[in-house]
């Protein structure tokens, strides 16, 4: 029977059993991983809060990975652990500053925003580079063919975002002024409707989103990240976690680093279980991790302090934060002692055991 004769019900439910079977096989490698692991690398005590309220996005691969399989509840059982998913990132920051949150994920410009509002977090770790993992798209018939023709255009953006930054810089490549420009600020779910009726000339977006866009109305990539920005993902925490569990901290970069090395050495089975959890196809979950590079956490470096000064310098000389910012004043440099787990004293990554690698 061909596709196009397969009745859509019978389509669907095909998919949804094969991303059970996918999300399934993967938990049964992940379980195996782990109990492997732990035979290998006994897991250090960790004094661990009453509660830990974790923020996340759909992008963030290594955190899903962890809540699906509840790897920090079996690890710190006595904490009581609450998962809440944003759309993107100035509105997770916005939750862990009222003090609904205590952990998160987001990318350059969001916690860049929120310390120039005065509010209360820390950075406290970091990914590697994305820059191919957001882009600015417009339809495939539009009459832009490089970021010159923005001049003058709508463009779609949430505001605060790393999409906010993307765009920043395409501009000053392109010779364009900010005021040349007509932002529309809007929340992903609403960029894409609006651009899918013309509403706007281009949008700046990031993974997932670009990726099921493609796939979905196949849009074009004026400019991706690629030679304009770095796209940084930093893990952000509430002051009360960083002074009170700075060890808990440690553990959580020790899980999420695990988990990375899991999904970039068994892809096929990641991609069905990420499929599962977001409802998106699976062959858009496939284009966007293709996009991503391995992602260990570590704590920020020099090098990633100044990068990140200079997203919070743009946004300032554009007039579109309040204040001048200094971003070294709330990155968490933790003492060794206090950072170290039974005489660790960085974030060192937990390595794939041969057996387990064997089977992946």
């Amino acid at each position: 029977m061909s596709s196009a004769s397969t009745p859509p019900r019978f389509r669907r439910g095909r998919r949804q059993a094969l991303q059970l079977l996918g999300t399934t096989a993967f938990s049964w490698t992940l379980a195996a991983y782990y109990a492997d692991d732990a035979l290998a690398q006994p897991t250090p005590a960790v004094a661990a809060p009453a509660q830990l309220r974790i923020g996340y996005q759909k992008s963030a691969v290594n955190l899903v990975v962890l809540k699906q399989h509840g790897v920090l509840e079996k690890r710190f059982p006595a904490t009581r652990i609450s998962w809440l998913e944003f759309p993107a990132g100035p509105q997770l920051l916005e939750a862990l500053s009222a003090g609904s949150l205590d952990f998160g994920l987001t990318g350059d410009s969001p916690p860049v925003f929120a310390q120039a509002a005065g509010k209360d977090l820390r950075y406290v770790g970091a990914e590697p580079p994305k820059p191919e993992s957001s882009a600015i798209l417009v339809l495939a018939d539009s009459p832009l063919k490089s970021l010159s023709d923005l001049k003058g255009r709508r463009v779609a953006l949430q505001k605060g975002s790393s999409a906010h930054y993307l765009l920043v810089r395409a501009l000053d490549k392109a010779g364009i002024a900010w005021a040349d420009i007509q932002p529309v600020y809007l929340a992903p779910a609403d960029a894409r409707a609006a651009f899918e009726r013309g509403s706007v000339d281009a949008w700046a977006i990031w993974d997932p989103f670009y990726a099921a866009t493609e796939q979905s109305i196949r849009a074009r990539v004026l400019s991706s990240g690629e030679g304009l920005t770095g796209n940084n993902s930093f893990y952000l925490a509430s002051r009360g976690l960083v002074e009170h569990h700075p060890q808990l901290i440690k553990a959580l970069f020790d899980e999420l680093t695990r988990a990375d090395q899991l999904v970039q050495a068994s892809r096929k089975e990641a991609v069905q279980l990420l499929a599962a959890f977001s409802g998106l196809d699976a062959n858009v979950v496939s284009r966007f991790i293709g996009r991503r590079p391995s992602s260990p956490t570590t704590l920020l470096n020099p090098a990633m302090v100044v990068e990140q000064q200079r997203v919070a310098d743009a946004f300032f000389r554009l007039g579109v934060i309040p204040r001048q910012v200094k971003v070294a004043d709330i990155v968490w440099q933790p003492m060794a002692a206090e950072y170290a787990i039974h005489g660790q004293t960085s974030p060192a990554a937990s390595s794939i055991t041969p057996a387990v690698a064997s089977r992946l």
